[in-house]
């Protein structure tokens, strides 16, 4: 018996001393989970059930010179209920005005919105989606329902917002407006065009919001007020005038449809600040229509052909090799050198012509025989000329994707060979973009000075000026004085001398300078040959206010190829649409005019903004861009007709707000 007693007793102490050890263990992992882990371990509690959500602020407008919008944020809100919320006096207190209320201004019965409800809180859903997509207008009616006007804690209201970008001018300079977006993998922005380049003031400051996690994986907003309320981006001023977009837009369009070409771009330029008013980049698509697909003018670096000897012009004329009366022998217009040989484009040559005459046909083969003749021995004075123009270096626009300039130089082994002079003379072996091209030939317009061409005018916060963007000079001077007017009278006479390739783009109302262009493309194997067809100048010739360049890639060669035929159109068509054909535009001297401040639409469209509509309103002699934002946030179906600002509107002003009304307005 004691012999038992013992084991019994021997057994209990090995028993209470494993429990004590286990005791011991269970307060260190306490302890561990306390102090050293204790942080982690809430995180993640937290992490599962309570969330900082990112709340996207309203990015920033962009608008035309004129304050005319190009691009808009839109907020668009969801309604939800936390159906278990709300105590039982107050639901039955408030479902039926709550059902009444929701029926009128969504359509649907109020023994829908009754059932719905009731089966909701049965259900215990605290997530009843009762609303989506609604304008800031309509959601202020909402959220002043009863029991919703409560708010989250008695009310079990739950707003949830979502801001959208907007382009009131549709595709016109979609391209050159463009998007950004945020790479979460990365953290990084990205995108194209204004939008991209100027995303640091457009896209705010993001707030934060602590939501809740509930059934089915959902979050449910905690409070009705945000923890960081999101900064609103400022407001961007470009350069664009829509008029000139709208006139250049259309205006490649027919050209491009007319020669079935695969692709263009026209950009246009004011000579004295480099603002550019307009550039436009259609592509064809596989069904034969057109689209801003690419921004070709800024990033498709090409071969320029007939319009890089303007450069090569001035060079000579600047070393100098030859003046404007200098004859020069064009060989009956063929030319060889190591077996390549050099023509022009009409039969049997010009015979002997002047320097001036040369630039004025357009010939190959005397471009080329000045520059060889002076050159030839010495390549690398006419390159670095051609350097210290400015040439070979990127513009640095802010947007990204410029195209880099190629100009080879006899100490580049890889590009240069024995022929790269020749061929540079007359627009071969080289590569620029249209605009950097539009760039120089907008320095002889503005008598030598050269300009960063400028895309944005100044960055605003409503009523005050954040930063304000000044002409920037790239190079002072590209040549001498004299030169420049020379040169200035070869562009005149391209277009004025009936001897010149620009003759038939010629009209007594208003004068033109320019060049025209007609390279060829793929030429190294003849079944792919295709042309590009180009011409760059400005207007008026003799007190230039406008530059401008159109490059036409891929014409249909059945119907024409050659750079008068096909782009030049285009050029004339723009000049002429705005001194004669633009209702807000006639002459030079309303040109000067300045333009209505683009804060005068700011105010006007924010104090309209800021008002409840019952009735549609009063939008006439707003612009086109602003009334349809206005309206489109009351959940109106908009359709325009024009540019411009609102003329006309139906329904008129006064009639009551339907859920997806359309309303047409007409702009002039």
């Amino acid at each position: 018996m004691a012999i038992s007693e013992k084991n019994i007793s021997n057994r209990l102490y090995v028993v209470a001393g494993c429990m004590f050890l286990f005791a011991i263990a269970v307060a260190v992992k306490l302890v561990t989970i306390q102090v050293v882990e204790g942080d982690h371990y809430k995180e993640l509690a937290e992490n599962r059930t309570v969330r900082k959500f990112v709340i996207e602020p309203n990015r920033g407008n962009l608008y035309s010179d004129d304050g005319s919008l190009l691009a808009t944020s839109v907020t668009r809100y969801d309604i939800r209920l936390d159906a278990i919320t709300p105590s039982q006096e107050v639901f039955e207190e408030n479902i039926k005005p709550l059902s009444d209320s929701l029926s009128v201004i969504f359509g649907k019965s109020p023994s829908y919105y009754q059932n719905l409800i009731r089966k909701a809180r049965a259900a215990r859903n605290r997530y009843l989606l009762i609303a989506r997509d609604l304008g800031y207008t309509d959601y202020l009616r909402v959220r002043n329902f009863p029991m919703f006007r409560l708010g989250p804690f008695k009310g079990g209201l739950i707003v949830e917002q979502e801001t959208q970008r907007e382009h009131p001018l549709g595709s016109i300079a979609q391209r050159s407006v463009g998007w950004e977006r945020f790479n979460p993998e990365t953290g990084r922005y990205f995108g194209v065009g204004l939008e991209r380049a100027f995303g640091t003031y457009l896209r705010g400051k993001q707030g934060k919001r602590l939501k809740q996690k509930i059934a089915k994986g959902q979050w449910k907003p905690i409070t009705d007020y945000n923890e960081v309320e999101p900064q609103d981006g400022y407001d961007v001023v470009s350069t664009i005038d829509i008029n000139i977009q709208d006139v250049a837009h259309h205006a490649l369009l027919t050209q491009l449809e007319k020669y079935n070409a695969d692709h263009g771009c026209v950009v246009v330029m004011e000579v004295e600040t480099g603002e550019v008013k307009a550039i436009s980049n259609l592509g064809r698509t596989q069904k034969g229509t057109y689209y801003e697909r690419l921004n070709y003018a800024i990033g498709e670096s090409h071969e320029p052909g007939s319009t890089f000897k303007l450069m090569s012009m001035i060079a000579a004329m600047e070393d100098d090799a030859v003046d404007t009366s200098t004859v020069i022998d064009t060989e009956k217009g063929v030319l060889s050198f190591y077996g390549k040989k050099v023509r022009d484009s009409r039969y049997g040559g010009y015979g002997e012509i002047s320097a001036s005459k040369v630039f004025e046909v357009s010939s190959n083969t005397g471009v080329v025989k000045i520059i060889d003749e002076f050159y030839g021995d010495q390549p690398e004075k006419f390159v670095n000329r051609i350097y210290n123009m400015g040439l070979h270096k990127p513009l640095g626009l802010p947007i990204a994707g410029e195209g880099t300039p190629i100009i080879p130089h006899p100490n580049d082994r890889d590009r240069w060979s024995g022929i790269a002079l020749q061929w540079m003379a007359y627009g071969y072996g080289v590569e620029l973009t249209p605009l950097q091209i539009l760039t120089f030939y907008n320095a002889v317009a503005n008598g030598g000075e050269m300009l960063k061409p400028r895309l944005i005018k100044e960055v605003r916060q409503w009523d005050d000026q954040v930063r304000n963007f000044e002409k920037e000079v790239i190079n002072p001077s590209i040549c001498s004085a004299e030169t420049i007017s020379k040169v200035q009278q070869m562009l005149k006479n391209v277009v004025e001398k009936e001897h010149g390739t620009g003759h038939k783009l010629y009209s007594p109302d208003f004068s033109m300078a320019g060049k025209t262009g007609t390279a060829q493309k793929n030429y190294s194997d003849k079944s792919k040959k295709q042309y590009i067809s180009s011409f760059v100048g400005y207007f008026p010739a003799e007190k230039p206010k406008y530059s401008c360049i159109v490059v036409i890639h891929e014409p249909d060669q059945s119907v024409g190829y050659y750079g008068a035929d096909v782009s030049g159109p285009v050029f004339k068509s723009i000049a002429q649409k705005i001194y004669t054909n633009s209702p807000l535009i006639d002459t030079v001297d309303e040109l000067e005019k300045p333009q209505a401040p683009a804060v005068k639409s700011y105010e006007e469209y924010y104090a309209k903004a800021q008002k409840h509509y019952n009735h549609i309103p009063d939008v006439k002699g707003m612009s086109g861009m602003d009334a349809v934002s206005l309206l489109e946030n009351m959940g109106l179906k908009v359709e325009v007709e024009g540019n411009g600002k609102v003329v006309t509107q139906f329904p008129r002003e006064g009639e009551a707000i339907n859920k997806n009304k359309k309303v047409i307005l007409k702009l002039s």
